[in-house]
């Protein structure tokens, strides 16, 4: 069984579960995700520890892998609703930028026009400086995808470190052509 799905997903005092037959939702204050999990894994609610524990409905190889996936993503939802979820980007190289103009983002990155990235509604874009870009919202997977294409535009080069990156992502710098003058 699995290890991660053994656990169970404890839910605050600020949050709500509701069961609706295969669909279980939770509502928070930043919001409610809904989740509907497949019919080869049974989960139930205890009132009285506010927690929610998933089980295997038989021993198949598909139930056996689908367990902690399930647990994973109902706890992400968990997270999401009370706290949120937030990517944060750094633009590296001189004169490039990003600007927001509506539910658009613009980068100016060295490219001869200017690159438009349409923002979804329920994430946020936020922009503290010109070269950092800050993705937020409840939904773990959407905030991910939105930075995923925003970082897709102008990844960063391993020359100059030049591009669009993860704030805590670690650009593996190669050493450039030198000239040898050994034989003039």
């Amino acid at each position: 069984m699995s290890q991660i799905g053994k656990k169970p997903v404890f839910i605050p005092d600020d949050a709500e579960v509701q069961i609706n037959g295969s669909e279980i939702s939770v509502k928070g204050p930043k919001g409610s995700l809904s989740l509907t999990v497949d019919s080869i894994i049974g989960f139930k609610y205890d009132q009285d520890s506010r927690a929610v524990t998933f089980v295997p409905v038989n021993k198949t190889k598909d139930s056996k892998a689908k367990h902690g996936l399930y647990r994973s993503l109902f706890n992400n939802n968990v997270i999401g609703v009370t706290e949120g979820y937030t990517k944060i980007l750094l633009i590296e190289g001189v004169g490039y930028r990003a600007a927001l103009n509506g539910s658009n983002l613009e980068l100016n990155i060295g490219f001869c026009d200017t690159k438009v990235i349409p923002i979804p509604d329920d994430i946020t874009a936020e922009l503290p400086k010109p070269i950092r870009i800050e993705i937020s919202g409840i939904d773990k997977q959407k905030v991910g995808q939105v930075a995923a294409d925003i970082r897709s535009v102008y990844p960063p080069e391993p020359y100059k470190g030049k591009g669009i990156r993860y704030h805590d992502e670690y650009v593996r710098r190669k050493v450039g052509k030198t000239f040898a003058a050994e034989g003039v």
